[in-house]
């Protein structure tokens, strides 16, 4: 908290300096490129002007003007005569001055303070409690900040409203660490608060990061909500827990078209009803405790896996198993009506594989009574070309028979 008094106060001297000196303050982010413009300056040369840099890379008062070199890779003047810097960094926080003269001798002279900033990753709460106990100091948990410029504040936040420390029920360990490289900030935050008795027994605790400059936007982190346990003398018995806590999803797969519905229902069945708080991603929702999730016209920021945690006084509280929420990629009707019917395509395609099949076996039935009509038919003509044979042979003995004969008369 005291670094935030710091802040401001560095801001309203700075502000009142600026005004008195008649400078302009200037604030850049980390890493961008920076252009200071050199008011009364010739847009084109012959140019009469010269800058004047004092920042936190310079002992003194840096002189740059169009007819010197540049300054390394860390600034130089432009042809119009304004300065660039290309990548600002920390170092080059301070004070930019220029002097011009016109061609009528008329001189102008431009000044600016100059501030850096980086906005820091979401802050989170790290190591939360799983419960508080009435009438005895709990820590809530650590928020954490990594990676600002300037430090920045975190603070803490009851049911959404302001948690100021009092040192009594409400305590605040702060810790502040630059690194050494890159001097960016670091900051954690440890809340400790101490119950009262009677009071609300479901609180909500959740911090936000505030930069150290003017209108910056404050992150916050993910609220988290507590179960405010009775403190008692003697040991307290351990809860009975609950009976398993089962996530209903609908539709059953968890698959939806983009701009669907799904609908996730907790139950716990016990009586009185426990409370249920919905998880997404590993991170309480900032929801009203509410027995039905309905998401309605689902977009990719839908996705992602949830669960449900049941709470109970008497039974204290059981996570559900997680399911996954998907959007399922639909063809679009237009891509359909270029191709052959779209749905039709695969009933076409299912008779095509009918017929050809169909085919193939008429076509196998075919050759088998080929095959067997062939081989009926050479064992038919077997006793045919046999009978042939024999009649060709007793012709044949018959001619022989005569020869022999003349041959035998017209011997000796």
């Amino acid at each position: 908290m005291a670094t935030g008094a710091t802040v401001g106060a560095w801001a309203l001297v700075l502000s009142l300096w600026g005004a008195a000196a008649g400078s302009r303050n200037l604030t850049a982010q980390i890493g961008k490129p920076l252009v200071l413009n050199c008011k009364g300056a010739p847009k084109k040369p012959p140019q009469q002007l010269e800058w004047k840099l004092n920042t936190g890379r310079t002992e003194a008062w840096k002189v740059l003007s169009p007819q010197g070199g540049p300054w390394d890779s860390v600034a130089r003047v432009l042809p119009n005569g304004s300065l660039l810097l290309p990548a600002i960094g920390i170092q080059d926080e301070g004070t930019f001055r220029c002097r011009a003269m016109s061609q009528n001798g008329k001189e102008t002279k431009s000044s600016y303070q100059v501030r850096v900033y980086q906005i820091p990753g979401k802050p989170e709460i790290v190591d939360p409690a799983s419960k508080l106990t009435a009438g005895v100091p709990n820590k809530v948990g650590t928020c954490v900040s990594e990676g600002g410029y300037p430090a920045g504040t975190l603070s803490w936040h009851l049911d959404g409203k302001p948690l100021i420390p009092d040192g009594k029920g409400v305590s605040v360990k702060e810790e502040t660490r630059r690194h050494p490289e890159t001097g960016l900030f670091t900051l954690r935050s440890e809340l400790m608060v101490t119950p009262a008795l009677g009071g609300a027994p479901h609180p909500t605790f959740s911090c936000s990061f505030s930069p150290g400059l003017p209108r910056r936007r404050a992150l916050h982190t993910a609220p988290i909500q507590l179960s405010v346990w009775a403190s008692c003398p003697f040991p307290a018995p351990e809860p009975v827990p609950l009976e398993e806590v089962q996530l209903v999803v609908k539709p059953e797969s968890g698959a939806v078209a983009l701009g669907g519905t799904v609908t996730l229902t907790c139950e716990a069945p016990t009586q009185p009803p426990p409370q249920i708080h919905w998880i997404k991603d590993g991170t309480p929702l900032p929801l009203p405790p509410s027995a039905v999730l309905l998401l309605s016209e689902v977009g990719p920021q839908d996705e992602g896996t949830y669960s449900c945690v049941a709470t109970h006084r008497s039974h204290g509280s059981q996570e559900s198993q997680a399911v996954s929420i998907s959007i399922i990629e639909t063809v679009e009707e237009g891509s359909t009506a270029g191709s052959v019917g779209g749905p039709g395509l695969g009933t076409l395609a299912l008779a095509l594989g009918i017929l050809g099949g169909l085919g193939i076996v008429a076509l196998l039935i075919g050759i088998i009574m080929w095959r067997r009509w062939r081989h009926q038919g050479e064992k038919r003509k077997a006793p045919e070309n046999q009978d042939e044979e024999e009649e060709e042979r007793a012709e044949l003995n018959q001619s022989e028979e005569p020869e022999a004969a003349e041959s035998n008369a017209g011997g000796p």
